[in-house]
């Protein structure tokens, strides 16, 4: 799946408080890995994500090879929005 760096930060910044660290636990990975998912670079306390970044506009496309977390984020969004959190 391809998408955008500022696309992808934009989703990371909507997520509610708490957020990272339910879907860690939700898809058992540390809380580290989801952060650099979403673009932080901090690899001793979490795993490289299988993602490459092409340099381009919007902070350039993003090639990611399993989109659990993306999807994870997507539904923590659609619920928030759904409750009204």
């Amino acid at each position: 799946m391809n998408i955008t760096f500022d696309e992808l930060r934009r989703i990371k910044h909507a997520l509610p408080t708490g957020s990272v660290s339910r879907i860690a636990t939700e898809l058992d990975v540390e809380e580290q890995t989801v952060r650099n998912y979403f673009g932080a670079k901090k690899y001793e306390n979490g795993q490289i994500v299988g993602c490459h970044i092409e340099p381009g506009p919007e902070g350039g496309i993003v090639q990611l090879e399993d989109d659990l977390i993306l999807n994870a984020a997507k539904r923590i969004l659609n619920e928030a929005q759904n409750t009204g959190a």
